[in-house]
């Protein structure tokens, strides 16, 4: 029997090829001068192109051009699935108004009263947008239906976008994003969970000031461990409440936000093994503090970047801009601020086989418009990304495949 040929792509004529295999933050492996070979949708080799054997046969090539070449960006936190926005409410923050988390009522109401085909819709404009700046892989929160139907069509919604685009997108259960009523907290356990832990790989909660107290996320989490979900959590936000130590305590994969965060939330943090989520873009839309990510760093914590892309409080889905932010205003070097947005976020989904470009990782790379990976932070709000490549098929720049009609960015 005759077995079908392999897809290969060979990436070639770079500056540079970021690994992501070097063992410290600031480490990225870089290979100069460096080509990747990608067969079914696998790295196979990844060295300096004068050591590329000849002969490689039937291969696509993709010229980078000179530009330098990393792994696909890994975007750990976004509540991507909504309709409408909140723009009035971030123009009266403008004005002077604090952030207030009931205005995730507004975004619930809209979402509630929206078509399944306009949830697709906006929900899959943004996964597009999301994967022309370079995100080949990101994680997607429901939360804005906090009712049992909606909640499971959010999830149902998440799913149908990750059939239609080429992302790799991971599902996760937000249904503890407030609590709008007495009686919310036993719903989501008895009647929410079972109905949407099917649809998830993921339970969430926002533990911080306005939303949950420690011992209200700590219930929802247990639960959502109890149907096999990984627990995530939002934590020191607004205000030092718990939420980390909390987040340590139930071996969380990762502890969001942490703008508050103390000494000992990084020590427990890093004890734990929990990832350090970190979401500039927030802060820098809120006029608020910045998390203290040398703090994490110092303390032996693995930290990622995110866009936390949502309509209220940062709407973007960007990583670049996120980088670009993290590098000015985290005071993190090119180095950390990139591998956190890499390696980072694939620590943060338990996916070590993303966010690196060595042997047997997954086939997803970005490639630049620029040298070096520092053309991130040195441009910010402006798109460097000059292809994109997903599970060994370009998807942005020469060779990519057209996409449905209809679809924009």
């Amino acid at each position: 029997m005759m077995t079908a040929p392999s897809r290969r792509l060979l990436v070639r004529n770079t500056s540079q090829v970021v690994t992501c295999e070097g063992r410290r933050p600031f480490d990225l492996g870089v290979v100069e001068h460096g080509s990747v070979l990608i067969e079914d949708g696998k790295v196979a080799w990844v060295g300096p192109e004068r050591r590329l054997r000849s002969g490689l046969g039937d291969v696509v090539e993709l010229d980078a051009g000179g530009g330098c070449v990393l792994p696909g960006f890994v975007d750990a936190h976004t509540h991507l699935a909504f309709v409408g926005d909140r723009a009035a409410e971030h123009q009266a923050r403008l004005r002077g108004d604090r952030y207030q988390t009931g205005g995730i009522m507004n975004t619930v109401s809209a979402t509630r009263a929206a078509t399944t085909e306009a949830l697709v819709s906006e929900t899959e404009a943004r996964a597009w947008s999301a994967l022309a700046s370079g995100t080949t892989t990101l994680e997607a929160k429901s939360g804005y239906g906090l009712d049992t139907a909606t909640e499971v069509r959010l999830l149902e919604v998440i799913a149908t976008v990750a059939e239609r685009t080429p992302l790799r997108i991971y599902p996760t259960f937000l249904g503890a994003h407030l609590l709008p009523d007495a009686d919310y907290l036993d719903l989501l356990v008895e009647e929410m969970l079972p109905a949407c832990a099917p649809l998830a790989e993921g339970c969430d909660a926002f533990c911080d000031l306005g939303a949950l107290t420690v011992a209200e996320a700590r219930k929802a989490l247990e639960a959502g461990k109890a149907h096999g979900l990984v627990p995530r959590l939002h934590a020191e936000e607004l205000a030092h409440t718990g939420g980390a130590l909390l987040a340590a305590e139930l071996s969380c994969a990762s502890a969001d936000h942490l703008v508050h965060a103390t000494e000992d939330d990084a020590r427990a943090l890093a004890f734990a093994g929990v990832v350090a989520v970190l979401l500039p873009a927030t802060s820098f839309c809120l006029r608020s503090a910045y998390a203290p990510a040398r703090r994490f760093l110092d303390r032996g914590a693995t930290i990622a970047l995110a866009t936390d892309c949502n309509p209220g409080t940062s709407y973007t889905t960007s990583m670049p801009f996120v980088i670009a932010v993290a590098c000015s205003e985290l005071r993190l070097s090119a180095e950390e601020a990139v591998r956190a947005a890499t390696a980072g976020g694939a620590a943060a989904l338990q996916r070590p086989e993303l966010g690196r470009l060595t042997v047997g990782s997954a086939g997803d790379l970005v490639v630049l418009a620029g040298e070096t990976y520092a053309d991130l932070a040195y441009h910010p709000g402006m798109d460097r990304v000059a292809a994109v490549v997903v599970d060994g098929e370009i998807v942005k720049g020469p060779g990519a495949a057209d996409r449905p009609s209809g679809e924009t960015t």
